[in-house]
């Protein structure tokens, strides 16, 4: 859950699903609708053309922005099905050397 604490979600950026058909499946916010929405895409089952759009409250900001998604959709708008699959398969890969190293990941 979201509280007034946490930072604003930004494009780019890393999302835990908390809620609905698609619980505890990873995302990447790829457009925001206004402060209580935005559009989540994995590039995989949710393609960037049909991505979801999500209430806040049903989501868990991650700590990782993808910054070759953010810098693609600011510079034209778009970002391909490939780069949103990279940044997932690149987020949980990171997430499990991390947790086979002894490291403790919070989320």
């Amino acid at each position: 859950m979201v509280s007034d604490s946490e930072s604003a979600p930004q494009i780019g950026q890393m999302v835990r699903i908390t809620k609905g058909r698609d619980a505890e499946k990873l995302g990447v916010i790829v457009s925001i609708l206004d402060d209580r929405f935005v559009l989540v895409a994995d590039g995989d089952k949710r393609k960037f053309d049909r991505a979801k759009r999500k209430n806040l409250i049903h989501l868990e900001l991650l700590d990782f922005i993808s910054l070759e998604v953010a810098r693609s959709i600011l510079e034209t708008g778009r970002v391909t099905n490939g780069k949103l699959r990279y940044a997932v398969a690149k987020f949980s890969d990171e997430k499990v050397i991390a947790l086979k190293k002894g490291d403790h990941i919070d989320g």
